[in-house]
């Protein structure tokens, strides 16, 4: 039912007299202070605001409230009317004040006009009018609101994803430091959380399904995400494992929001600006794991050094010559040649004891000796390869003077 033109039965209905339009004209500057006066009583969070912020919505409600004399004479003017009292405020007017709050705010001025306005009237049945139309304008003003803050959310959210993905592209090609962290930093990241990456299969090509997905898995583990997606591959950035257990978990979970096929995950480093190397480990570590068909999902990208250094990458023949050949090499020449031999002969110890010339209880203790140093047991066979890459990518590196 629109003021001045026919109501929900069809019949005739008086306009508001033009004496009636000139007092509310006039009352429209006592009626936005009054609307002001009510919100400051009610609400305890709008005296928290700066004086700048304060004056923002001081216009929109005076804007709102001249703009009912408007809609009163041309009820069809509503939808530019009270959108035009939003567009009025500054642009990041919804991030100092939520939706719910501003529903607060319309509320309380709706008791005032309602106290108000009808004293206004002619006559009861313009008392009468004038209530209607209060009762229609403020619902048109809450939809106008709710218009608002979902174009500023929709905004907000498209903005946030491309700064996401720049961010996460950032990490995965090792950019600067410092303009990733100020882009973390936008997005609400913890500059000194601690950071894994995940890389795999895209499970669609429907962007905001993937996000919605590794999303709601992150919320359930209780860890703060960041992805992209980059043509077929998903790479996601999972924060704050609190032990090891717990991030193994969370991986594990995340790890589920991926498409089919294999899942890396890159070690944990101890902060965002640290993300590139876990990147660059898990890049090289999907690339190899081609070659480990059996592998679990998700995969450590340090347990394919094996593939790594076979594929060419620097950093694992590194880690294995680091990790297994030097401390090996340190610990003396007899677990050097204890774990050479074992592996030569197949894992069976008695030969392996006869070719040493010592009692196959000592070379239970160097295997022992071995495991406690480089964390692999020989007798395993997916330890046992990677100890038989690092001794051949060690040789290799000692042959050209790289240690």
């Amino acid at each position: 039912m629109s003021a001045g033109n026919v109501d929900e039965r069809g019949d005739e209905q008086e306009q508001v007299s033009p004496k009636t339009l000139r007092r509310l004209e006039r009352a429209s500057g006592e009626l936005a202070n009054a609307s002001i006066e009510a919100i400051q009583q009610r609400l305890p969070w709008f005296q928290r605001l700066p004086a700048d912020q304060r004056a923002s919505v001081l216009l929109v409600t005076q804007t709102g409230v001249s703009n009912f004399v408007s809609w009163l004479q041309d009820p069809t003017e509503a939808i530019r009317l009270t959108a035009e009292a939003f567009r009025a405020a500054p642009k990041d007017l919804s991030r100092w004040v939520s939706l719910r709050q501003t529903v607060d705010m319309v509320r309380a001025a709706i008791d005032v006009f309602e106290q108000r306005l009808p004293s206004l009237a002619e006559d009861e049945p313009e008392r009468i009018l004038l209530t209607e139309s209060i009762l229609r304008y403020t619902r048109e003003i809450a939809f106008a609101a709710a218009t608002s803050y979902a174009a500023a959310a929709e905004a907000r959210g498209a903005w946030d994803a491309r700064l996401e993905a720049l961010v996460v592209d950032g990490i995965v090609r090792g950019d600067a430091e410092e303009s990733l962290l100020s882009r973390a930093a936008a997005l609400g990241w913890e500059p000194g959380s601690e950071a894994t990456v995940l890389i795999g299969n895209a499970p669609s090509d429907d962007p905001p399904t993937i996000v919605y997905q590794v999303r709601s898995r992150a919320a359930r583990a209780g860890r703060p995400v960041l992805l992209g997606v980059q043509g077929s591959r998903l790479v996601v950035v999972l924060g704050e494992p609190s032990d090891d257990r717990a991030g193994h978990r969370a991986a594990a979970s995340i790890a589920e929001a991926f498409g089919e096929g294999p899942v890396v995950v890159g070690p944990t480093v101890s902060s965002l600006a640290e993300a590139r190397h876990s990147a660059n480990d898990a890049m090289q570590a999907q690339r190899a794991v081609v070659a480990w068909p059996s592998a679990p999902r998700p995969v450590p990208a340090e347990d394919l050094l094996p593939e790594r250094a076979l594929a060419g990458d620097p950093e694992a023949e590194r880690q294995l010559v680091e990790g297994i050949v030097m401390p090996l090499s340190d610990a003396g020449t007899a677990l050097m040649d204890t774990l050479d031999t074992y592996l030569e002969v197949g894992g069976v110890l008695e030969t392996c004891a006869k070719q040493l010339f010592v009692h196959p209880n000592t070379v239970r203790y160097r295997l022992r000796r071995i495991a406690d140093i480089t964390g692999r047991t020989a007798s395993n066979p997916r330890d046992a390869l990677v100890l038989r890459v690092a001794l051949a990518v060690g040789r290799l590196a000692k042959s050209r003077g790289l240690w």
